[in-house]
């Protein structure tokens, strides 16, 4: 599938609970027809303890969304 969106971009949520965020879009996956986009769609996330972090914890991170909820912003 050809994708219109391109890393880097910025977009518009146009549906869902993120929708009239504007954010950049940090990766895209055309295949699956998937887009990141910074600051939406967040969810905490549960992380064992590692060396580098030994207390474990939760991390906020985004998650994919389909490209039909977003729409390229004019530059």
């Amino acid at each position: 599938m050809k994708c219109k969106i391109k890393k880097e971009d910025m977009v518009k949520v146009i549906a869902g609970d993120d929708k009239g965020k504007v954010g950049k879009v940090l990766a895209v996956y055309p295949k699956r027809s998937l887009v990141v986009v910074e600051g939406c769609k967040l969810v905490k996330k549960a992380i064992k303890p590692t060396d580098d972090n030994p207390k474990g914890g939760h991390i906020q991170k985004e998650m994919p969304m389909h490209i039909s909820n977003v729409k390229k912003e004019k530059e």
